[in-house]
């Protein structure tokens, strides 16, 4: 299509286009559309599936992780064998300023603020020079993301994000994890079914919901990392 075409033109034609299209398809023609595209991915419980996807489309594909400095040991352990393993070879580790929580409390006292300072600000910053950028986002993760499509528009920035795995289950994730003898974050093995950081992430009893260790006991259920109409907005993570 026309690089000159409306970015909603464009993005409304490829999701009519790869509809019923598979992630791998829609990871190719992503990287068609636009060639500067970063996959930004928290090493979780769920990320190997779309990075060892990603890493089959496109070798040198760019990865950004953030280190929030509050991860679980076991997390940063993991990146570094994941990355090795399926040889990813353009990995941005980016880390914020967190000078003005020197004893790192901000958590306990207000974690909005605390995912604005560690997640939210510096990935903006970071994804200032990319054209779009790839999630693991799926629909079944939330109702916030129940229309997720594979593409959407970054109205104020002018950037695509894609997001290859929205019509996948959690089953359809572990199948893939399985069926490419994929590595599993050590921490799913001991009940933590989402991972984020180690102040505000609990073990998740047999029954309740997946992301119910998340910032437990508060209403916070999102990171905030994710923008709609261009406007960084509190709805949703990237794993």
């Amino acid at each position: 299509m026309p690089l000159d075409d409306p970015l909603d033109s464009r993005v409304g034609a490829l999701n009519t286009a790869l509809k019923h299209h598979a992630a791998k398809d829609i990871l190719r023609r992503a990287f068609e559309a636009a060639p500067n595209l970063a996959l930004v991915s928290s090493f979780g419980a769920e990320s190997v599936a779309l990075l060892h996807l990603a890493a089959r489309a496109k070798p040198d594909v760019q990865v950004i992780f953030i280190d929030t400095m509050l991860l679980f040991p076991e997390t940063l352990t993991y990146q570094r064998e994941v990355a090795r393993g399926l040889g990813l070879r353009r990995v941005q580790v980016i880390r914020a300023d967190t000078s003005s929580d020197p004893d790192n409390t901000l958590n306990q006292r207000d974690p909005d603020a605390c995912c604005d300072l560690r997640k939210t600000a510096v990935l903006a910053a970071a994804l200032a020079s990319y054209d779009g950028w790839i999630t693991g986002r799926k629909r079944f993760q939330s109702g916030q993301r129940a229309d997720l499509q594979a593409f959407e528009v970054e109205q104020d920035t002018g950037r695509i994000k894609v997001n290859p795995l929205a019509h996948w289950t959690s089953t359809d994730v572990q199948d893939y994890i399985t069926e490419n003898n994929l590595p599993r974050h050590p921490l799913v093995a001991r009940g933590y079914p989402s991972i984020g950081c180690a102040p505000c992430t609990t073990p998740v009893a047999k029954g309740e919901d997946p992301r119910a260790g998340r910032w437990r006991g508060t209403q916070k259920d999102e990171c905030g990392i994710h923008f709609v109409n261009g406007k960084m907005v509190r709805t949703g993570a990237t794993q």
